[in-house]
């Protein structure tokens, strides 16, 4: 016997999370120029970090031969003024990811399950299977949860509900009243885990005020992240927001210096810049606006997003994928969140956008060509 033979069945049987291809892969793999392709692949920030996180970066290189901050107290600090929350309440992780895991490897394990949504994002089912817990997923309703089919999907070993809003991939979201709802008649002894990491795209109107919530709700834990329309994907910070005591048990299982000390200062110095957010949320809307028509006008089908992303209908996708690749754009296939004939776009810059639009038009009329 081998010693890989040896790890946990449950362990043996993942399948890694697939990253989207970065622009060095596919310039090398095309023999493209990388200043000339255009990535909408993985939902970053096309305006790019805020200048005062920057500035915050340069400011602590002096200090990395130090460990960070296990404590990560100035960052949670900032957090708890800005949620109206207290520092107990938080716990930093690398990434959203990180926390989601977390609270995978501190309620779950063999004998328990998780519950989580059909076309949900993909760290739910691996989380669960990577400590030996069952996954249940649950069939989608117009691409989203469906609250009603969660609640009734819960059995007595499920111990963590997993609900991104807005989802990742398809964008959907639940309306504020319909997710308290929910929660309000989730089990006391499951945490739900109400992943947010698109959450500062969302008009006021339909924002959820889920920090309020955790008052009432000592089961509630909301993650968040820094990645997305803060434009730190390559630093790796996220949080959990949630009870004094499930704070207490993350804390049991996440690493002792798991965010940098430049992640640390770069997220704190993002969180005081509004402007550099606002700025963001702006491109973001008038992007969704400038590929929705695009879309439109090209005669596919979508499904309306309120993250910084959209889902479209493409057919063969895998194909589209790859002709897409050839003319120098890196989108997503979402054949792995059970959508095999849709493709993700990430919204970009005004100039991003356009470029992926017409290498989708000259891919289609190549398309149709090919089967005339």
């Amino acid at each position: 016997m081998e010693l890989c033979d040896l790890a946990p069945a449950y362990v043996r049987a993942i399948a890694p999370y697939p990253p989207g291809k970065p622009i060095g892969e596919l310039a090398r793999e095309m023999g493209l120029n990388p200043a000339e392709i255009v990535k909408l692949a993985s939902n970053e920030n096309p305006l790019g970090p805020s200048p005062l996180a920057l500035e915050a970066v340069q400011r602590c290189l002096p200090e990395l031969a130090r460990y960070p901050d296990g404590a990560g107290f100035e960052l949670k600090t900032a957090l708890a003024a800005h949620h109206g929350v207290t520092v107990n309440q938080i716990v930093l992780g690398n990434g959203s990811n990180d926390v989601l895991e977390f609270a995978a490897r501190a309620f779950l394990g063999p004998g328990t399950s998780a519950v989580f949504s059909q076309h949900a994002f993909a760290v739910y089912p691996l989380a669960a299977q990577a400590v030996g817990a069952r996954a249940i997923e649950v069939p989608a309703r117009d691409f989203g949860n469906d609250p009603v089919a969660l609640l009734e999907a819960i059995e007595d070993d499920t111990r963590v509900v997993f609900l991104a809003n807005p989802n990742n991939p398809t964008g959907t979201l639940l309306a504020p009243q319909a997710l308290l709802h929910f929660i309000e008649q989730v089990p006391r002894e499951v945490l739900v885990v109400l992943d947010e990491a698109y959450y500062e795209y969302l008009p006021a109107e339909v924002a959820p005020p889920s920090t309020t919530w955790l008052a009432r709700f000592p089961n509630l834990m909301l993650t968040r992240t820094f990645s997305k329309a803060y434009g730190l994907a390559g630093l790796r910070v996220g949080y959990a927001l949630c009870h004094p005591d499930v704070a207490d048990m993350l804390n049991r299982v996440r690493q002792p210096f798991n965010v940098s000390t430049v992640a640390q200062a770069a997220a704190q110095a993002a969180l005081g810049d509004s402007e550099h957010l606002t700025r963001s949320i702006t491109i973001n809307r008038v992007g969704m606006a400038q590929i929705t028509t695009g879309l439109t006008r090209l005669g596919l089908a979508w499904i309306p997003s309120y993250g910084n992303f959209l889902s479209f209908c493409i057919g063969n996708a895998t194909a589209m994928y790859q002709r897409l690749l050839r003319r120098g754009v890196i989108v997503r296939p979402i054949a792995n969140y059970g959508l095999p004939e849709y493709l993700r776009v990430s919204i970009g810059l005004e100039r991003e956008n356009e470029r992926f639009l017409t290498a989708l038009a000259s891919a289609l009329e190549e398309q149709r060509k090919e089967t005339a």
